[in-house]
């Protein structure tokens, strides 16, 4: 499982679909916004240690300016968008290949797994909808960006 990590000064996720129109989603100010992608062979206990690694994560500065201090320690929001392009292999040609990205049901159950995980331990956790064509829009803050993966066991 893949996240990548933006520390940003605020973020929200707007859904467009003909039915309802645009719809934010979720919005942040300080914090995290955290893009998701799922792969073949990742489960819960990926889904829980990504979880652990992102709210321990020290990308915040402290009173000296190093980045010292976590989420939770800055009293921080995080905000997680389902982005099934992270698990791309653009290691040949010049288009990506999605073969080691989980197919869309189980993606979207590790996801809403991760959600309710997140929710479990910061009480709000606002989010993107899985699968919609979504507009992210960030405030990057530094800019700070990290890339955390925890990939499956053996």
């Amino acid at each position: 499982m893949i996240a990548l990590l933006q520390r940003v000064s605020e973020a929200s996720v707007i859904v467009n679909d003909q039915e309802s129109g645009s719809r934010v989603t979720g919005a942040i100010g300080p914090g995290i916004l955290a893009l998701v992608g799922v792969e073949k062979g990742d489960a819960e206990a990926q889904a829980d240690r990504l979880l652990q690694r992102m709210l321990a994560y020290r990308m915040f500065e402290d009173t000296e300016g190093k980045m010292n201090l976590d989420l939770r320690q800055v009293g921080g929001e995080l905000l997680l968008v389902s982005q099934f392009t992270l698990a791309a292999n653009t290691n040949k040609g010049n288009r990506a290949s999605f073969t080691s990205a989980a197919a869309p049901d189980e993606g979207r159950r590790l996801f809403d797994h991760l959600v309710e995980q997140a929710r479990a331990e910061l009480g709000a956790c606002p989010t993107g909808e899985f699968g919609a064509q979504m507009q992210v829009h960030l405030v990057n803050d530094g800019p700070v960006t990290f890339w955390l993966q925890v990939k499956p066991e053996g």
